[in-house]
């Protein structure tokens, strides 16, 4: 199909001649005059135009643009990302075009269209950047190229390349930060609690000599006799025990606090700082040589996701290739039957994460829920509490409207948190936390569980 958009020339030539003809008749000049005029005129645009159609469309199918795209291997989820196009020109013939890359609708993107003059024999690189809204996969289609015609009457649209897909991840910039931060000593920063770890756990490690302050009960006698030097033993925390996440994917997940556009793409919905969390805990818990692995529910039948507990350096990316693509959908979440499934492919002791948006009515099914689970594994309750109730919380009262907002968000946060408790038997390692304190909460409870030998 032959598409042809008028250029700014042509149309001003066009009414340029329209006033022309309007002034002649308003002037007393004879109709048939300026019709014959005005007819010759329409006469030589066509056969301008066609002679001009004609050299574009031969140039054109000679020798057309090419486009080739530099893409990453996956993008991450709030994170802008530039992208680069080549734009090849092998005529010669220098092209004035309009380049538009067909983006995702899930991707906003910035440093679209231009307009760019391509020399004969040359090749130009043009950037822009994309932000990705949502997980899941993204595609790119054809590239779009509107070109000034040789003689400028028109622009021709041309479709050029090949559409490209690609991933978007959750935002990794939680594990890259905390890997860093831990390489530098400095987890305290971000609400990390640290442990010291010589002679803390209960799995021996190695020996060592004896410093200031090691524990006398951890001298080894024999090594001291044979080395003539006090000789400590070592211990670490246990490894090879394993952590399974369930991960609520019903309704309640779909929970969107952003208050605006930018806040949505760089911490997305509690389902994604959801996944965000269970992303830094597991890189955590892979480190300290632990097994970790997950279970979803809340789907529409069929639907739901499981990873096999394993451990090492390629369990991360693996778990993520998994879950990256999932969303919350608009079911009931079954508590009961998500347990029940986990006890059958799960029958040895495991730190069990929860990750849920609690609310008091879900009282009566989580209860049982959590009893069964806790006859073979040690569980932890992790619920998202709305930002929205500690705003209304603490706003000032400058009128009777607010002081009911705020009398009514402590109200349900106080009846949320004691029904909370009640379901959870008031355990201390259960959290009902802000989606963005998540993170940083699952991890002191899981060096806490890790510290006190609980598994």
């Amino acid at each position: 199909m032959l598409a042809l958009i008028p250029s700014r020339a042509s149309v001003l030539a066009l009414a340029g001649a329209a006033i022309v003809g309007a002034a002649a008749l308003l002037l007393g000049a004879p109709l048939a005059a300026v019709s014959l005029a005005c007819g010759a005129l329409a006469l030589a645009a066509v056969l301008w135009v066609a002679a001009d159609l004609a050299l574009t469309l031969r140039a054109w199918r000679r020798t057309p643009l090419r486009t080739a795209r530099a893409l990453p291997d996956a993008l991450a989820l709030g994170v802008p990302r530039v992208l680069k196009l080549t734009l090849v020109n092998d005529s010669a013939l220098r092209w004035k075009v309009a380049v538009f890359d067909e983006v995702d609708p899930q991707l906003s993107f910035d440093g679209l269209p231009q307009q760019v003059s391509l020399p004969a024999k040359k090749k130009l690189e043009l950037q822009y950047s994309v932000t990705p809204q949502r997980r899941g996969p993204v595609h790119l289609g054809a590239t779009q190229l509107r070109l000034r015609s040789r003689g400028g009457s028109f622009e021709l649209l041309r479709t050029v390349g090949e559409a490209q897909r690609l991933h978007v991840y959750p935002n990794f910039a939680a594990v890259a930060r905390y890997a860093w931060l831990a390489g530098d000593r400095r987890l305290a920063s971000i609400g990390i609690k640290t442990y010291p770890k010589r002679g803390m756990g209960t799995d021996f490690k190695q020996l060592a000599d004896y410093r200031p302050g090691d524990p006398i009960r951890h001298i080894d006698w024999k090594a001291t006799m044979r080395h003539g030097k006090p000789i400590v033993r070592e211990f670490q925390d246990e490894r090879d025990q394993r952590v399974i996440f369930l991960l609520d994917c019903g309704r309640r997940m779909r929970a969107d606090e952003g208050a605006s556009l930018e806040h949505r793409s760089r911490d997305g919905s509690h389902f994604d700082q959801a996944l965000n969390a269970l992303m830094l805990l597991s890189y955590v818990a892979l480190k300290e040589g632990d097994e970790v692995g997950a279970i979803t529910f809340g789907h529409a039948p069929g639907q739901g996701r499981r990873f096999a507990p394993r451990k090492g350096s390629a369990t991360l990316n693996a778990l993520m290739a998994r879950l990256y693509d999932v969303e919350p959908s608009a079911t009931h979440s079954d508590y009961l039957a998500a347990a029940e499934e986990l006890l059958k492919v799960q029958p040895k002791r495991a730190l069990v994460i929860m990750l849920t948006n609690f609310r008091d009515e879900d009282a009566a099914e989580l209860t049982p829920a959590l009893k069964l689970l806790r006859s073979r594994h040690l569980v932890l309750v992790a619920s998202l509490r709305e930002r929205v109730l500690r705003k209304l919380a603490t706003q000032p009262i400058v009128a009777d409207q607010h002081a009911i907002e705020v009398a009514t968000a402590h109200l349900f946060t106080q009846a949320r948190g004691d029904a909370f408790a009640r379901t959870t038997g008031h355990d201390a390692l259960s959290v009902d936390v802000e989606p963005d304190a998540l993170a940083v909460a699952l991890v002191n409870r899981y060096h806490a569980v890790k510290r006190a030998g609980l598994l």
